[in-house]
């Protein structure tokens, strides 16, 4: 880290005496009876870094009972509103999933043609399903427009979830006791059956 100040290593401290308290806690996969799904959240802050203001992305991936791959990471611009933000964090979300989707394809799993990803924002969900341009969204970079194409052809399609449901929150912002577990509960952490004997 450049130019280190007694703030982050209050925060590094923070984080290391979690990881002590918590190393009997890992992912459980159970043998689902129905086939497994691959099903994906992503959600984003707005303007959470004090510095620079940028929002930070977070998406999970979930294979039956537990978390397979996720990220928490800056955006690289700052945003005008939550709507951008959240479209930009699906963005994301959704390079990663297609690149799941062939790995899972190329082990043998059969998966739908479209992937649906969980997202808290009823606009983001509107303007991914807008193919038009209009004031509040032209300025967006064109790279992340991919996303509505994608879901104008069926291979993408953004769902509502309930903010309290949504597992991708645990990646973008300080929880509340109570709200952290439920989602660390919902990624598929739990405590080891072996380090509780």
């Amino acid at each position: 880290m450049e130019h280190p100040v007694e703030s982050h290593m209050v925060v590094a401290k923070r984080i290391l005496r979690y990881i002590r308290g918590t190393l009997e806690l890992g992912i459980r996969y159970k043998k689902e009876k129905q086939e497994a799904k691959l099903l994906a959240y992503t959600d984003s802050d707005y303007g959470g870094d004090t510095e620079d203001r940028k929002s930070t992305s977070g998406y999970v991936f979930k294979i039956g009972s537990g978390a397979v791959s996720w990220s928490s990471k800056k955006q690289p611009v700052v945003t005008l509103s939550t709507t951008e933000a959240e479209f930009i964090a699906a963005a994301h979300c959704v390079c990663q999933g297609i690149w799941l989707q062939r790995i899972l394809v190329n082990m043998g799993f059969e998966l739908k043609k479209c992937l649906t990803v969980h997202c808290d924002n009823s606009s983001t969900i509107k303007l991914s399903k807008n193919p038009v341009l209009h004031g509040r969204s032209k300025h967006i970079d064109i790279r992340f427009h991919f996303l509505r194409n994608l879901c104008c052809d069926g291979k993408v399609e953004l769902v509502h979830c309930a903010s309290q449901d949504q597992v991708a929150d645990i990646m973008t912002k300080a929880l509340k006791l109570e709200a952290f577990e439920k989602l660390r509960s919902m990624l598929g952490v739990q405590m080891n059956p072996l380090s509780q004997s």
